[in-house]
C-alpha cells in the first residue's frame, strides 16, 4: 500500500488534491478526516501540516509526500526531491525598511526575523556571516516596526504585504520554491508504486504546458508549417481529399499558441484548432 502525505489545508492542499484526482487517484475526504483510502490504486493519503510532511517522509513513516520546497528544506530533515509540480510558486527573500541602505552582505550582528530559521542559517553560513535569528510563527513583516528585528526573511509572492509594512526587498532570492514531491531517499523513489505515482502526476503536469495544434495546409507550404509546429518527435501528417492539401497534428507549448496561430494563418493554413491535453507521457 503506497502512503502519501498531502498538505491538510491552504492553497497547496487544494491544488495537490486536484492534481492527484486528475492523475486517477481517489483522495476524497471530509473536512476533518486525516486520511483517505483509495483501494483500487492501493494508496492511502494522509493530510498533514505542510511543515511536518518532510519529517514524516524522511523518517520513513510515509513513502512520499507533497509539500513546498522551502518547507522541506527548512525542516532540516534529509530528503530527495522527485518532481516539481508547477504550483505554489514563491521566492524566499530578505526585506529591510524602505529608507534603509542595508544589503545582505551587511547583515552580520543584526536581528533577522523569520518563520524559516534553517533557511536563513544556511544562507548566512554561505555568506560567512553571523546574526541573531528571531523565530516567529507568522506576521513576520510587522516585526521591524515593533522593534523586534532589523531585517526579515520571508516567503514573497506579490510583495504587496511587504510594501504595506514599509519594507523593501534586498538581494537576490534566497530560494525559489514551489510544490514538490519528495521521498526519503533514491531507493524509496525507485519503488514500483512510487514510480507509478510520479509518472501519473508528471503526465498531468506536462500536459498543462502543452496543447495539440491541428490545421490544414497546402502541401507546398508544409515544410514551413512544420518548422512552426515541429512537435515532440515530428508532426503527424495525413493527406486530404482536396488535391494538394494535407492535415497536420502536432503538440506545442501552450505559451506559444497565439504566435503559432498567427504564423500558420500567414502561411495559408485553414481550420486551425487548438485542443487541451488532459494527460500525456513524453
Amino acid at each position: 500500500m503506497l502512503e502519501v502525505a498531502i498538505p491538510n489545508k491552504g492553497s497547496l492542499s487544494e491544488e495537490a488534491v486536484n492534481l492527484i484526482k486528475a492523475a486517477g487517484y481517489n483522495c476524497r475526504r471530509d473536512e476533518k478526516d486525516l486520511m483517505a483510502r483509495d483501494p483500487e490504486n492501493e494508496t492511502e493519503f494522509f493530510f498533514l501540516r505542510p511543515r511536518d510532511i518532510a519529517t514524516y517522509v524522511s523518517t520513513g513513516v510515509l513513502q512520499t509526500g507533497i509539500t513546498g520546497r522551502d518547507l522541506a528544506i527548512d525542516s532540516g530533515m534529509p530528503f530527495v526531491e522527485l518532481l516539481p509540480l508547477g504550483f505554489g510558486k514563491s521566492t524566499f527573500r530578505y526585506a529591510v525598511p524602505k529608507e534603509s541602505k542595508l544589503t545582505p552582505g551587511k547583515f552580520g550582528g543584526l536581528r533577522i526575523a523569520t518563520s524559516y530559521p534553517a533557511l536563513v542559517e544556511r544562507d548566512l553560513k554561505a555568506r560567512g556571516l553571523k546574526a541573531s535569528i528571531v523565530k516567529l510563527d507568522g506576521a513576520v513583516e510587522i516585526s521591524v516596526r515593533l522593534g523586534v528585528a532589523d531585517v526579515i526573511a520571508d516567503v514573497v509572492q506579490s510583495g504587496r504585504t511587504l510594501d504595506q509594512a514599509g519594507l523593501k526587498i534586498v538581494g537576490e532570492p534566497i530560494l525559489e520554491s514551489e510544490a514538490v514531491v519528495i521521498a526519503r531517499d533514491a531507493k524509496t523513489a525507485k519503488a514500483a508504486a512510487v514510480k507509478l505515482f510520479l509518472q501519473r502526476l508528471s503526465g498531468i503536469v506536462t500536459a498543462r504546458d502543452y496543447v495539440v495544434v491541428e490545421y490544414d495546409i497546402p502541401r507546398a507550404k508544409l515544410k514551413k508549417a512544420c518548422a512552426v509546429t515541429p512537435g515532440i518527435e515530428s508532426p503527424t501528417i495525413s493527406p486530404l481529399s482536396e488535391n494538394g492539401w494535407v492535415a497536420v497534428k502536432s503538440m506545442a507549448k501552450r505559451r506559444q499558441v497565439n504566435r503559432i496561430m498567427d504564423q500558420l494563418e500567414a502561411l495559408g493554413a485553414k481550420g486551425i484548432i487548438i485542443t487541451d491535453i488532459r494527460t500525456c507521457r513524453l
